[in-house]
């Protein structure tokens, strides 16, 4: 059964990396072994916008290019950041408090519990995560609370 992996900033910050970085170079081979074993691969718009941001800050041009290629391409899929993704991501975040297990301060915008609701609601549609779908994370523990996630390499 084909898998839906998520990409979170790492793993998409690693395949913007230019050529000869070995660990960009590991992400982007695995990338392209689960392209080719017929994977889904999905990027969640807020990790888009993770990424480009320190992109553009950093003024990495070469990369901002192989992202917005990598976005061209049709090989993976962006899911674009509806209203119903803000809304699950916002009970993840009062649900994460309530139970004294926070993923970021309370006054920053909280990327884990965006992508974790972009995820779920890809994945079942209706908030719940499908059995095909896992997070390729640089950091587990976040995101596992939420949904199946495990480090990129792993997966």
């Amino acid at each position: 059964m084909p898998l839906a992996i998520v990409l979170d900033s790492e793993p998409l910050g690693l395949v913007t990396q230019r050529q000869g970085v070995a660990k960009a170079e590991l992400c982007r081979t695995w990338l392209e072994s689960h392209l080719v074993n017929g994977d889904e691969i999905v990027v969640p718009e807020i990790i888009d916008y993770e990424v480009r941001r320190e992109l553009l800050r950093a003024e990495k041009t070469e990369s901002l290019d192989r992202l917005d290629k990598l976005a061209a391409s049709g090989r993976v899929t962006f899911l674009t950041l509806r209203s119903a993704d803000l809304r699950l991501a916002a009970e993840l975040w009062a649900r994460a408090r309530v139970q004294g297990k926070p993923t970021a301060p309370d006054p920053a915008l909280d990327v884990d519990v965006i992508l974790a609701a972009q995820a779920l609601n890809h994945g079942g549609g209706d908030g719940s995560a499908s059995a095909g779908l896992v997070v390729a994370t640089g950091n587990v523990g976040h995101l596992s609370r939420f949904l199946k996630a495990d480090l990129w390499q792993n997966i």
